[in-house]
């Protein structure tokens, strides 16, 4: 059996939250046959299946149907101070789903605090106590605990910096939007969008428990001015000159990303899952990315 494709018994699959990572999970679900429907705060008037929701709003009736009907639902929407917003519209139509069978959120290694440098791996402690880390922790523990009611399985899927198509240092760069900043002593590590999916369909296949913790990264942890760097040389795109990191005049989404340094391992979650990404590091992934056009102008 085929790890990238879907098990036989998923045929509805809902996701929360069609942001980058959950539109291109979709992508590659409905391609290989699964009925998709999805949220987000923006939908698509030539697309029925992209629902219009936000936490707060009405749910809809093909939204509730499709929830009620579900084989299994990825949580992607942002957490807000008391969690997950979505999970408490969606009580009454998830408890007449006698068919759910998996469920997955979309966290992030930011709920791990500082670690100057070092190693996190799935046996660390996720004590992240900044408001963003604590609203992420709060939601993963909410899905779980939904999982646990059911009795089925629940992934929490804790991703590095997401890049892939659209979304890159080499777009950064032919946009004219790249910052050179640096800030000495930081290393993260960063997950290919597509690798993601294949990690997010082999969750399907494997995940058996309802408080399983997966860490989605690439193996080579890197300053952000070696993967900019890459990236120019790689195009002949010029290297914005360099600058230094002041958290002061950083946006709050740049101060989280700046602010901890650390490692990831993923080792663990590799072998639990049994997915290896198909790039291994970012150097293959812009490499990959510069094969089919982008920074060259071309939109993929």
């Amino acid at each position: 059996m085929s790890m990238s494709l879907p098990p036989p018994w998923l045929r509805r699959l809902v996701v929360l939250g069609m942001g980058y990572t959950g539109t291109r999970f979709v992508q590659r679900l409905r391609a290989l046959g699964v009925d998709c429907v999805g949220t987000t705060r923006t939908p698509d008037p030539s697309d029925a299946s992209r629902r219009r929701f936000e936490g707060g709003t009405p749910v809809d009736a093909v939204l509730l149907a499709a929830l009620a009907n579900a084989d299994a639902i990825l949580g992607s929407m942002p957490p807000e101070a008391n969690g997950d917003p979505a999970l408490p519209l969606l009580a009454d139509a998830l408890a007449s789903n006698d068919r759910l069978r998996w469920l997955g959120y979309l966290s992030s290694t930011g709920v791990y605090a500082d670690r100057q440098g070092g190693i996190v791996d799935a046996s660390s402690v996720a004590d992240g106590n900044d408001d963003a880390a604590r609203s992420r922790l709060r939601a993963e523990a909410q899905w779980q605990a939904l999982a646990h009611r059911r009795g089925i399985a629940c992934g929490v899927f804790r991703l590095a910096g997401i890049y892939g198509p659209g979304r890159n240092a080499l777009r950064q760069l032919a946009d004219g939007e790249a910052r050179h900043l640096v800030k000495p002593g930081l290393v993260f590590n960063r997950i290919h969008v597509e690798d993601a999916c294949d990690a997010l369909i082999a969750s399907l296949w494997h995940t058996r428990t309802p408080d399983a913790i997966y860490l989605l990264a690439d193996g080579l942890p890197a300053p952000p001015q070696d993967v900019l760097a890459f990236a120019a040389d790689l195009s002949g795109l010029p290297l914005p000159p360099a600058e230094p990191y002041d958290a002061a005049r950083a946006s709050p989404a740049r101060q989280r990303f700046y602010g901890a340094s650390k490692r990831i391992d993923p080792r663990q979650t590799q072998e639990a899952l049994h997915w290896h990404p198909r790039h291994a590091d970012y150097r293959q992934g812009l490499e990959a990315l510069w094969q089919v056009g982008e920074g060259r102008g071309a939109s993929v």
